[in-house]
């Protein structure tokens, strides 16, 4: 009988993005200024996961300037509009649509302007990278320019805009309700390797596919998929803390193992774009859906390889070769 043996496995998921059975919200202000530049103020917290960068890239979009010209100001919540907790998925989804509707509305100060100082329509003014012009005229000037003649003639380009996402608690009779306001769905697949004689399992590779809604920064969503599917795999093969009588017994690294850049299989993504109808940038969220199938997807893949099924996270070579030897022992009494 071969040592090592080789397993598939396919997994599922949805998740729900921002707070959960209750209104969730965020506000925000953005202003178009000297220099044909922005500044954006909320109170949202940057953990890792790219969300400034979102912004920059959102704000630049609907003011129509360069990315690097966007600044992201002070976020404490003492001096700027309110953004929440960074969690439940909910950054891109809540802060970054609040982000969108405010350059919205302060663009809307600035085309109102121009459309009326060129004697245009404001639906014919467009921006883009730092450049703003009225479609089928002459009328085309940079975004310096034309914030430097708006406040020359006392307007202001600057808005502000909030964004709330609905959500209501499930009746305890019948289950209904709609605890959130949009979900995203994913699907991955788990290729393994399981050695009969250690209980050693080794990940050969992962697939993923998520509903992310609109993709922003392809990058940043790839590299959030990526970090979800290392954090399952430590969830599904090595990581595992412990009590006993109040006192943990796996107080430091060497005793509560984390994947290292060895244990890390190729990992190959791919995004599906479903808009959210909700969502005025149509995006949704990733941050902790792709961590949801990943450690199912390598349990079915080691009971494809050895026949056995892992009840209980996670699976150490211990765990494998205890399940083998009780299948072993099925397969004797069987016999007999």
């Amino acid at each position: 009988m071969a040592r090592w043996k080789k397993g598939r496995g396919v997994a599922a998921s949805w998740y729900g993005i921002a707070r959960t059975a209750t209104i969730d919200r965020a506000g925000a202000w953005v202003e178009l200024d000297d220099g044909g530049t922005a500044k954006v103020v909320t109170g949202v917290t940057e953990i890792g996961e790219g969300i400034l960068t979102v912004l920059a890239q959102v704000a630049a979009e609907e003011l129509g300037v360069r990315p690097e010209d966007v600044t992201i100001g002070d976020n404490d919540t003492a001096r700027s509009p309110e953004a929440a907790h960074a969690g439940a998925t909910r950054q891109t989804y809540m802060i970054g649509n609040s982000v969108a509707l405010a350059s919205r509305d302060a663009r809307s100060k600035l085309d109102a302007f121009l459309a009326n100082h060129w004697g245009v329509s404001e639906s014919s003014i467009k921006a883009f990278n730092g450049f703003i012009w009225s479609e089928g005229t002459n009328n085309r000037i940079t975004m310096e320019e034309a914030v430097d003649l708006c406040k020359k003639n006392g307007v202001v380009p600057v808005g502000s805009a909030s964004f709330t996402a609905f959500g209501t608690g499930l009746d305890p009779v019948d289950g209904s309700g709609a605890p959130w306001q949009t979900y995203v769905f994913g699907c991955q697949v788990a290729e393994v390797e399981v050695d009969t004689l250690t209980g050693e399992v080794q990940v050969l590779g992962m697939w993923a596919v998520h509903d992310v809604g609109r993709v922003i920064n392809p990058r940043g969503v790839e590299g959030q998929i990526e970090g979800g599917i290392v954090q399952g795999l430590g969830q599904a093969l090595m990581e595992n803390y412990e009590l006993h009588n109040g006192h943990t017994t796996t107080p430091s690294f060497s005793k509560y193992i984390l994947p290292t850049a060895l244990d890390v299989p190729q990992i190959n993504c791919r995004l599906v774009q479903d808009i959210d109808p909700k969502s005025p940038l149509g995006a949704k969220g990733i941050g902790e859906p792709a961590l949801v199938p990943t450690a199912p997807a390598i349990m079915n893949a080691i009971y494809d390889a050895i026949g056995v099924r892992i009840s209980s996270l996670p699976a150490t070579p211990e765990a494998i070769l205890e399940a083998l030897q009780r299948k072993a022992e099925g397969e004797v009494r069987l016999a007999s």
